[in-house]
This record gives C-alpha cells, structure tokens and sequence, in this order.
C-alpha cells in the first residue's frame, strides 16, 4: 500500500460521489429563479418563430393564453411582455403606449382574467412604439428625457389599470423611476411594483430582441442613454439613484457578459437582484448546439447557474421552459 501524503487538506474529498457533491452545492437553479419573457402580436391563431431567436415565437393573443397556461403548469411563477407594435399606430409621441385599449393593456387584461395567479410585469419603454426605434421622444436627432419620462408615466399608469403586477422602465431616462413612484402612488397602485432596468448597457447582444419587435434604432444607436458597456461604478450610482426614486427590484441588462456588475450590485443592496439573459446570449447558445458543437442543456444550465452564483436572485430568460422541464425529478 502506497504510504500516504501528508495533505491535511483534500477538497476532492467533499467531490466523490454525487450525493456529497449535491450535500455542499452552494448554489442551486430552481423554477423559481425563472421569468420568461414573451412576444405579443395583433390577430388570431398567429404564432410565429423569430428566425434569429429559434424556438422563439410571437403569439397573437389567443395562442399566447394557451402558451401561458403550459407556463403555469411548469411551475413558472411569472412572464415579461412585450408587444409586437403595427407601423401604422406608431408615432414620435408614443401615443399608442397608453391608449387603455393598446395591444398590451388587452394582453394584461385577458392574462389576469384567464390567469390571475400568473406575475405579469410589462415593459415601459417608447422604442416599439417610435417609427424611429428609440426610447424616447426625438427631437432634431436627440432623444429627449423629461418629455420622455411624461409619456412613460401614463404608460405605466394605463399598464397598472389593466392589472400588472410589476411595471418594468427599461428606457433608461433619467428620473422615470421617481416619477412612475410618484403616480402610481397618487392614483392608488401603490401595489404595482417597479422593476427597474438600472443598469442596462449599450449592447450588441440585443439585436434578436430588435428583430422580434422591429425596434431597432433607425439612426444613430442607444449611448446617449444606455449605458457604456465599460463603465462598472457608474452602474452603483445608477443603482443608488432608482433605490432613492423608488425601485423595488433592481435590473441587470446584459447578463453573460456583465457577471462583475451583478456581483457588485449583489453586494451593494439588499433589493432582490435581476439578470436580463439576453437575446444575444440565447441566439449564441442555440446556434452552437444547432451545429452540435456543445452539449446545449448542459451549457443551458451552466450559464444560468453563473448568473445565480453572481448574485441574480431572478432571471429573464428565453430559456425559461426548457430549464423547467430540465430541472423537473
């Protein structure tokens, strides 16, 4: 017998087998963890797959209420809307994004009849709603910010009225968080949550999302707003501002790529932590396993396991199904 080596330490030890390696998991992936996000359109029995975004789908209303329903069953505690807007009921002023009888204030209402057990958080933000894709009122090439946050107000009050549970600012203008605070609170939603998309960066993993809205910028990009994709203490002070205004969970945007910044605003606040895993990110890894060039469950699980470790406390993501299912015994 070989003498053995004077190690005190062994940490292969607590690795041996698959019940002590379970025994010490530090962090565990559950359905709880999980939203997903969805594409509503106008019409009747429409279901259409994104092509950059595979097994992706927009769904007219009808089938998006049988989609949410296999949602439930999978024990998915909540969704992200967003909405698949006609050219034609677009404008600068975003008008359409608080008409009480829009696409996605019908959408929240028919959810919450057929569904009320089911969280539904809507976007607040002008780009689908712009014939220019941007976020924001513009004006001689610029995207102004007070006039802005005055549309996103109603949006959010008329999002409120049909019945969401969480208001999601994702434009980035400056004090929308207080202002949305403020108005929902003065008209009585002091229920409806903010999700604020705090620190969201002026990425290029966003493109798919663009192609299933048709949404993208049609001049210039997105920094005048969101946020420099090298910036990390500017990311806390943006953080601190939508603490201050009122947030009551904090948004991540990106996720793969911005591990750091969870991490930092993991440890800064006590508000729940959430990590937007992107369209960019989902397309990469569909891609890859489409060409069978990764095992796509495992590299699944993988990477949104590092966005819990990071400190997310929740998770969008388009993979929100197919980890429920993975993760069922």
């Amino acid at each position: 017998m070989v003498a053995p080596h004077p190690l005190i330490h062994r940490p292969r030890r607590l690795r041996r087998t698959e019940a002590l390696r379970r025994l010490v998991k530090e962090t565990e992936l559950t359905v709880n963890d999980l939203i997903y996000p969805v594409f509503v359109m106008e019409g009747d029995n429409i279901k259409q797959e994104i092509p950059s975004m595979p097994q992706c789908y927009r769904y007219s209303l009808d089938l998006l209420l049988k989609e949410l329903q296999d949602v439930v069953n999978l024990g998915i505690q909540g969704i992200a809307l967003f909405p698949l807007i006609a050219d034609e009921k677009k404008d600068n002023q975003g008008t359409e994004s608080y008409n009480p009888n829009g696409l996605v204030q019908r959408t929240v209402k028919a959810i919450k009849q057929a569904i009320p057990q089911l969280m539904v958080i809507t976007d607040v933000a002008l780009d689908p709603y712009s014939p220019y894709g941007h976020d924001g009122i513009v004006e001689n090439g610029q995207i102004l910010n007070d006039e802005t946050v005055e549309v996103l107000v109603k949006m959010a009050l008329s999002h409120a009225e049909a019945g969401a549970d969480l208001v999601a600012p994702s434009d980035m203008m400056d004090g929308r968080i207080g202002a949305i605070r403020r108005a929902l609170d003065a008209e009585g939603w002091i229920n409806v949550g903010i999700l604020a998309y705090s620190a969201k960066y002026a990425s290029a993993y966003y493109g798919p999302f663009r192609d299933a809205l048709a949404s993208a910028p049609k001049f210039g990009d997105k920094q005048t707003y969101q946020m420099d994709i090298a910036n990390s203490r500017e990311a806390i002070k943006e953080i601190a501002l939508d603490i201050k205004e009122g947030a009551d969970l904090l948004m991540i945007k990106p996720a793969l790529a911005y591990l750091d910044i969870i991490r930092r605003v993991r440890d800064y606040t006590h508000l729940p932590v959430v990590a937007y895993n992107v369209s960019g990110e989902y397309a990469m890894i569909k891609a890859a396993g489409q060409q069978g060039w990764i095992d796509e469950k495992k590299v699944i699980l993988e990477t949104l396991t590092s966005m819990k470790r990071a400190g997310a406390d929740l998770i969008l993501t388009y993979f929100a199904k197919e980890v429920a299912l993975m993760l069922q015994p």
